[in-house]
């Protein structure tokens, strides 16, 4: 018995690892508490459970993720339902495969000391985005559900200036501010801030991320084994958020500051528990409304904007 065991163990100590398929993932933003899952999978090793080796990178200009992903460029990319759905109309044929924060966090900020105190005293004023087109559109929803016709409001492109726009009086308010992130930004530096929601402003509840993926070229085995990992790492965070939050501290020093630990809490409860699961009526509603605002000129089923990977092809 020794003699046959003996051989067999060399055999599995010598065997080679498994090679791990690799993914390249491009984010919404700099990395923030809003990436929580992601991170967690990865410091936890559960991507490479999944047999996964993902690579993480940072846009450097906040339009870009949509662009990279339909050119092929990386495999997948965090964007904004709302910016889907445009996306569409430009030609790029793309995807949501997964959901990363499942309610909005996008709102219109404006300083509570400053002159605007209801969307009505936006008349006359300037407002920031960050995002071109589906900010653009998001503030024009909310300025006429207000009586405020959006050509008197002058919008102005800021880039990543958007909390520094904002309290240096550059522009009297900004639209794609986080709840989560910039109003605690604003508090830090002593100035509180004031947050118009969209979806309390005539704009339908969507999901604020998601992962998006080329219609023709994504590999539907590799997204459903990313998206496994980010679920058993947000079961990590519901359960354990303390702890977690330490994780996602721990993987660079520099998270760890006083913003994202305010940040974290405002955020964790907000992740999607079921990435994978979609919700079309979200969808198909989310069309009717910018076809009823006069955005669009028709509109798109929902079969053609989302897409199960876990689900068998075709459904």
């Amino acid at each position: 018995m020794k003699k046959i065991l003996a051989p067999l163990a060399l055999t599995l100590f010598a065997a080679p690892a498994l090679a791990q398929d690799k993914m390249t993932v491009m984010l919404d933003w700099f990395i923030n508490p809003d990436h929580g899952p992601i991170v967690l999978a990865e410091e936890r090793g559960y991507f490479a459970d999944a047999g996964l080796e993902v690579e993480i990178v940072t846009p450097s200009d906040p339009n870009a993720p949509p662009r990279m992903v339909a050119a092929g460029q990386v495999d997948l990319a965090l964007s904004y339902q709302p910016e889907l759905h445009l996306s569409q109309r430009e030609g790029l044929d793309l995807r949501r495969v997964g959901t990363l924060i499942e309610t909005p966090l996008t709102c219109l900020v404006v300083r509570a000391d400053g002159p605007v105190q209801t969307l009505a005293d936006l008349a006359g004023r300037r407002v920031g985005f960050a995002v071109a087109g589906v900010q653009e559109m998001l503030l024009d929803a909310m300025l006429s559900h207000s009586d405020v016709d959006p050509a008197e409001v002058e919008q102005i492109n800021i880039g990543w200036s958007i909390t520094p726009a904002l309290m240096s009086g550059q522009v009297d308010g900004v639209i794609g501010a986080f709840r989560n992130f910039e109003l605690n930004q604003m508090a830090l530096e002593g100035h509180e801030g004031r947050c118009f929601y969209p979806e309390a402003e005539g704009v339908p509840a969507y999901d604020e991320l998601i992962y998006i993926a080329d219609a023709k070229g994504m590999d539907r085995d590799r997204i459903a084994r990313f998206l496994a990992a980010t679920e058993r790492a947000t079961a990590d965070i519901i359960n354990d958020p303390a702890g977690s939050g330490e994780t996602f501290f721990a993987s660079d020093a520099q998270l760890r500051n006083p913003l994202n630990i305010r940040a974290w809490e405002d955020t964790w409860p907000r992740f999607a528990t079921r990435p994978a699961a979609v919700d079309h009526g979200r969808y198909d509603r989310f069309e009717a409304f910018l076809l009823s605002s006069g955005t669009v000129d028709s509109t798109i089923p929902a079969a053609d904007l989302v897409v199960d990977v876990t689900a068998p092809v075709g459904k």
